[in-house]
């Protein structure tokens, strides 16, 4: 939390909040509203509109706008916008299920602050995570990785066309979840003889709390004689499959990391080959939405956001679109922006 509760001649002024619920974190921003100047930050857990139950959900909002809205400042907040990964934007109308349940977690969680903001206005994440480039435009591309994926074509700030973001069973392809779950398909692919050996089972096997005696040795797929028995093997597959199989399916995307540090740290072929195949498929999702030369792609999300591990081979594979790539770190201040905004045309 980093609050500015000394504000001097700014004591009274108008302030805003925005959030960015995302599927792994939800960030909440507290800004004047008439500068850009960061007054509290507050974070809390998933904010999935349709994955996370509407208590929970409610309670994660909470906790993030107490982070960052102190409470001697609540009074003076006028306007609230959040981007909600899984909610669909306002041109599919009010009844959407995602824009139901955020609109009432949010009006649950300002309540029990005591915030009575004006407006208060709810938006899918891609919205808000493309009104945070630099200068808040209108119009271009966004490409949102992390848990799941989904692109977009924003048109006077709404979504138009949209490519992915089917969610982590049917489709979210290249995001964390397909990444965790390749990761884990290649371990138990290797542990049965399906492909070779890769040190993502023992980075999977580890990370999930296998009995040492059943993980691969240390070099495992980085030389051809680290041996890991048949019994072994066996071992491994009978714990793994309940650890999994117990988590919600969504917790797959945990490994994502994993890949990023086995490829860059061990340097294994499987766990290259898996981000290179995502890099691949965002790539994909963007040219969907048929991009013309110049126009900008917003991207962020933990694998595309500033310094995010698929970054640099994403805008590599969009080169000969000949797109202005710009990452943002989340859609925070996006959503800052959608209620300043907001504000000035309130009647």
């Amino acid at each position: 939390m980093n609050s500015d509760l000394n504000q001097g001649s700014e004591g009274a002024a108008d302030l805003v909040v925005g959030l960015d619920a995302g599927g792994t974190r939800t960030r909440a921003l507290l800004a004047g509203l008439r500068d850009d100047r960061p007054r509290g930050e507050g974070t809390a857990g998933p904010g999935n509109a349709l994955t996370v139950p509407g208590a929970e959900l409610a309670d994660h909002l909470t906790e993030a706008l107490a982070g960052a809205v102190p409470e001697p400042l609540r009074g003076r907040v006028v306007a609230v916008a959040g981007g909600f990964a899984g909610a669909g934007h306002r041109g599919q109308g009010a009844d959407e299920p995602g824009r139901v349940r955020a609109e009432a977690a949010l009006a649950a969680a300002l309540a029990r602050l005591g915030i009575a903001a004006a407006t208060v206005g709810i938006h899918s994440d891609i919205e808000t995570t493309f009104a945070a480039a630099p200068g808040h435009p209108a119009d271009g591309l966004v490409l949102v990785a992390g848990t799941g994926a989904v692109a977009a074509r924003i048109a006077a700030r709404t979504p138009t066309a949209t490519s992915g973001g089917d969610g982590w069973l049917l489709g979210d392809d290249g995001g964390g979840f397909w990444i965790g779950r390749a990761a884990v398909r290649a371990a138990l692919r290797a542990a049965d003889g399906r492909s070779g050996p890769t040190a993502l089972a023992h980075a999977i096997g580890r990370s999930l709390g296998l009995p040492p005696q059943t993980l691969p040795p240390e070099g495992y797929g980085a030389t051809a004689t680290a041996p890991w028995s048949a019994e072994q093997r066996t071992a491994y597959r009978a714990r793994l499959l309940p650890v999994v199989m117990a988590r919600p399916p969504v917790r797959l995307a945990d490994h994502a990391p994993l890949v990023v540090a086995t490829a860059e740290n061990e340097k294994d072929a499987v766990a290259r080959q898996i981000l290179t195949e995502a890099a691949r498929r965002l790539t994909e999702t963007v040219a969907a939405l048929d991009p013309r030369p110049g126009e900008t792609l917003v991207v962020t999300g933990g694998l595309l956001a500033p310094h995010g591990p698929l970054l640099l081979p994403v805008a590599e594979r969009l080169t000969p679109l000949a797109l202005a790539v710009t990452p943002v770190t989340d859609g925070s201040s996006g959503a800052v922006a959608l209620a300043r905004l907001a504000h000035d045309t309130h009647p």
